[in-house]
This record gives structure tokens, C-alpha cells and sequence, in this order.
């Protein structure tokens, strides 16, 4: 999602005159558009806007995100060369605050708008180097996890109509895009105004999307499992574009931390899920998230995370270790556990899961993979693209005959923990 905003606060900008530069160094403002889930990610925020203060003077800064929304006066008291910080929810504000700026007069934009800033964004631009777009249909989040600071610095649950929605989606597709990602802090929770103007959930959407001319794929991310219901495991049956991947996190195997973590669910009613999902779609690929070293979390609990791991099989996981975050409720939690131990089971965890990956993408070996061409690799003439599966799959542009926005079916002769790869199969 901040990605997403990113794109979008550049396209502000560029109404007003501005153009994207290559260096730090030759631009006249700088924005840092920041994520506040996790302790590393603001503490770099502030060594990169240390960095930059031999030019201070000269260029405008600006903190945009959740880490201004959470930190807001505190970040200009902590470096006074900051001369903007605004919250998540106002970044369609920057162009206009920024013709205001002086050394001397500086703003902290934090307060929730009136106004939904998505009716005030710019239209999209055509970016001719990705045949892939984000596109946000949902922000916030009512679950208030113990851990999470999201309901905080994103607000309560909304949801965009769908015609907002379509209108985007086709925006897009007409400027080349062949797949959407539709982005939500939990976008299964979507309960958007529908065309008949009663309430629709993320399957009624994806119904809709499926109808537009151009979208090839269709994929979504985050989601809660509560928030899985009947119409959006049918929806994965139904619909073809809709990639057979869902990233469902869970945080623990052990009903105990779930419910100091204020998950709201259960292990079983987790993997209940899990089977229905997979009994209506039986290719499908899930992966999770993970959080190790939770506030009393003891070696039994941990142990129950790594049975329910080897239960489900996940394609791939995200895991991190606990990093509490100010003014949710687990940072006062007694019996925060040390680094050491933390990390230790980080380690085993995540070398359960690499296993698990790795064993997944075997399953592609000597097979035909479709996949839509994203980028260029690393190495020479070599280009990489995405498989239904969600995997990176990267293969040499033989006589330069793939470009980038096409799709290709790749032999897969190789594997990888996170990559598969390939010889593209030439049509005769």
C-alpha cells in the first residue's frame, strides 16, 4: 500500500510541475512516505533524514505516512529540518502545502479529513516500463490487534464504491495494465457501495472487475481470516483471472498468543478455513505472516506455530521477530521476551518455511509455467516475470524476442527457495 500511495503523491506532484529525480542530491524536495509496523522501518527514517542534513537547507522535506501520523509533532522536535509531516490519510494535501513552505513556517498535518482524498487524487499516469498496477480499495482496520498500530495511523475500516473502483480499474487497463493487485490493511473486510447501491463484499467486487476488458489477472492483498467468507472462496472458484494464490496470516499457531493478540479466531477455525479454500480451489498457493517472540510466548507456544506450519504447507511466509510498537496494548504486556531468544526461534521458523518453499517449487520442475513478463533481471538479457503461483520466474530473452507486458509459457528446469526459472517455449 505505501507503494501505491507513493505512486500516487508523485502524481500529485507532477500536476504541479514537479518531475521525479534520479539522485537525492538534484531535488528540491524530498518526500519519505513511512510504514510504522515495525520498529527498524522508523528508526531508518530517521538516519536517512540525518543523511541529508548538509543539504537541508535547500530542500524541502517532507514525512509522509504512518510514522507521521503516529510520531507527528515529535518528528519535527527530533529533526528540526523537517518541514512537513503528514498522515496517510491527507497525502493528497502535499502540492499544496508545499508552495506554502518556508524555513520558517513549517506544517503537521495529522488530523483525519472530512474529505476522502481519493476524489481529490490526481488521475493516474501511465507508467510504460510495469504492466502491473496496485490499486487501494480499502484502508484501516476495526480489529485493533494488540500488536498493530494500523487502527491507529489508518483509522476505522473504509471501503471505496465500486464504481470509484471500476473506473480506476479501467483507467489502467486503458494505459496498459494488464494486472491489478487490489490493496486493503484488510481487504477482505471491503463492504464498499455497489451498483445498486446496497453493500458489496470483496467477491461482488472481484465479479465486477472480472467483467472488464484488458484485465488479465487479478490478485489481493492483506486479509484477515475472519473476514473470509463463502462468497470469496466460491469467487476463487468462479472467477479465471483470479490468480490461485491468498496470503492469509495467522501470527501463532497457539490459541493462547492468538488470544492475547486479540486475533479473534482460533488455530482450528484457521485451518477449517484453510481446507475449504483448498477443497473449492486445490492448486491453490497460501502464505502467512508470523510473528515470533510475542510477550509470553513459551516454548510450547512456539512449538504449536511450527505443528501448524508443518499442517498447512505454505508456498511462502513472512516472519519477523515482536517489535513492540508505542500506544498499542502488547507494549505494556508483562514478560517481554530477550533478543536472544527471539531471534533463536526466528531462525528455526524460518527455516521450516524456507523448506516448505523450496519443496513447493519443486512441483514446477519440467513443467510449463504461464506468466505475465514484469522486468528486467540482474543478469544479461535476462527478464523475469510473475506465475499465477505468485513465484518470480526468470528465464534469457532468447534473439530478444520477449518484451516486457507480454505474457510467455516457461519450461521450468530449475528451482529455488523464492524463484523458479526456466527456458521461455516458443509458439510454432
Amino acid at each position: 500500500m505505501n507503494v501505491y500511495d507513493s505512486e500516487r503523491i508523485v502524481e500529485s506532484l507532477s500536476e504541479k510541475g514537479f518531475t521525479e529525480s534520479k539522485e537525492m542530491k538534484d531535488s528540491d524536495v524530498v518526500v519519505f512516505n513511512t510504514c510504522h509496523i515495525r520498529e527498524k522501518a522508523a528508526e531508518k527514517l530517521y538516519s536517512d533524514i540525518g543523511r541529508l542534513k548538509e543539504n537541508s537547507k535547500t530542500k524541502k522535506i517532507v514525512v509522509a505516512g504512518c510514522v507521521a501520523q503516529a510520531e507527528n509533532q515529535e518528528i519535527i522536535k527530533r529533526m528540526p529540518d523537517v518541514d512537513l509531516v503528514i498522515g496517510p490519510q491527507s497525502y493528497h494535501k502535499i502540492p499544496d502545502l508545499i508552495s506554502k513552505l518556508d524555513k520558517k513556517r513549517k506544517f503537521v498535518e495529522t488530523d483525519f479529513p472530512t474529505e476522502n482524498k481519493f476524489n481529490v487524487l490526481t488521475k493516474r499516469k501511465k507508467n510504460d516500463k510495469k504492466p502491473t498496477a496496485f490499486l487501494t480499495i480499502q484502508e484501516g482496520c476495526d480489529k485493533f490487534c494488540t500488536f498493530c498500530v494500523v487502527p491507529y495511523t489508518r483509522g476505522a475500516e473504509y471501503s471505496r464504491t465500486t464504481m470509484e473502483i471500476i473506473e480506476e480499474a479501467k483507467e489502467l487497463i486503458g494505459r496498459g495494465i494488464s494486472e491489478l493487485t487490489l490493496l486493503g490493511q484488510n481487504v477482505n473486510a471491503y463492504h464498499g457501495q455497489g451498483y445498486d447501491k446496497k453493500t458489496s463484499n470483496l467477491a461482488d467486487l472481484f465479479y465486477e472487475l472480472s467483467k472488464l476488458d484488458g484485465l488479465k489477472r487479478l490478485r489481493y492483498t492483506t486479509n484477515h481470516p475472519n473476514d473470509v467468507n463463502k462468497e470469496l472462496i466460491q469467487a476463487h472458484k468462479d472467477i479465471e483471472i483470479l490468480m490461485p494464490y491468498i496470503h492469509l496470516p495467522i501470527q501463532s499457531g497457539s490459541d493462547r498468543m492468538l488470544k492475547l493478540m486479540n486475533r479473534k479466531h482460533t488455530r482450528q477455525s484457521y485451518l477449517e478455513i484453510i481446507e475449504k479454500i483448498r477443497e473449492a480451489r486445490c492448486d491453490i498457493a497460501i502464505s502467512s505472516d508470523f510473528i515470533v517472540g510475542f510477550p509470553g510466548e513459551t516454548d510450547s507456544d512456539f512449538e504449536q506455530s511450527l505443528s501448524l506450519i508443518n499442517k498447512v504447507n505454505y508456498s511462502q511466509a513472512y516472519s519477523f521477530t515482536y517489535s513492540p510498537r508505542p500506544g498499542t496494548p502488547a507494549a505494556d504486556y508483562d514478560h517481554q521476551l530477550p533478543k536472544e531468544i527471539k531471534m533463536e526461534r526466528l531462525i528455526i521458523l524460518q527455516n521450516l518455511l524456507k523448506e516448505q518453499q523450496l519443496e513447493y517449487n519443486k512441483k514446477f520442475l519440467n513443467s510449463s509455467v504461464s506468466i505475465l513478463i514484469e522486468r528486467e533481471g540482474k543478469e544479461h538479457n535476462q527478464l523475469v516475470g510473475k506465475s499465477p503461483h505468485s513465484q518470480s520466474v526468470y528465464f534469457n530473452n532468447v534473439e530478444n524476442k520477449s518484451k516486457i507486458g507480454n505474457f510467455a509459457e516457461v519450461h521450468i528446469n530449475s528451482v529455488k527457495v523464492s524463484s523458479l526459472s526456466g527456458n521461455i517455449i516458443e509458439k510454432n
